[in-house]
């Protein structure tokens, strides 16, 4: 289960890879922590087929009755076409994530924090969470007043080799290409289950550990 990643990438590099025109593109900057609530960069794409560049809230929305509304950043891949909390956002509105490297925990007091990346001629080679996105209007705060965010969540499913080593359950689903990109956006609910697979572990690796919640490379 990630809770933490990076998106350190240019906005140019963004509009390259994920086809995106400039007059699409939000202003953004370089993040080299993200953390849930926290807005980041959203590939979606628009009513005239077009893509765009926003930045979203992380976690959808759960209200929860006497408590503050829990904020779910992640969705399992057993889990988006039989619940009716994901099923309408995995069918109708696909996202792609974009991220330069992810982290997970091992151990506590203190916690090492691992930094996965994919291997690349680059330090940290741009790529995507597979992501799925809905509109929310309510409190996000304990009575707090209703607000309108759109905000997205991404798919989990069964850990590579590596990543297990440090999460022995889950690990994001990567999307690592221009073809991936357009299937998730624009395919087959059939042609996208194809793409919820873990990430070859050999093509990945970690960057970093230590104490540090934010990626330094």
């Amino acid at each position: 289960m990630c809770n933490l990643y990076s998106m350190t990438a240019t906005r140019e590099a963004l509009g390259k890879l994920f086809r995106v025109s400039r007059n699409r593109m939000a202003a953004i900057e370089p993040k080299s922590a993200v953390f849930p609530s926290n807005d980041a960069p959203v590939v979606r794409r628009v009513d005239d087929g077009e893509r765009e560049l926003v930045e979203l809230s992380w976690g959808f929305v759960l209200p929860q009755k006497g408590l503050a509304p829990k904020r779910v950043t992640n969705v399992r891949d057993d889990k988006v076409r039989s619940s009716s909390f994901w099923k309408g956002s995995f069918n109708e509105r696909r996202c792609l994530i974009p991220v330069t490297s992810f982290s997970e925990p091992k151990g506590r007091s203190p916690a090492t924090w691992h930094w996965f990346a994919l291997k690349g001629d680059e330090e940290r080679p741009l790529f995507a969470f597979a992501g799925i996105w809905r509109s929310f209007h309510g409190p996000i705060q304990k009575d707090g007043e209703a607000v309108d965010i759109d905000a997205f969540s991404f798919m989990t499913t069964r850990p590579n080799k590596l990543v297990a080593t440090v999460h022995s359950s889950r690990m994001p689903v990567i999307l690592a290409t221009p073809e991936a990109h357009d299937v998730w956006l624009n395919g087959t609910q059939e042609k996208t289950i194809k793409l919820i697979e873990s990430y070859p572990a050999d093509q990945m690796e970690i960057v970093q550990a230590g104490s540090d919640r934010k990626d330094l490379g």
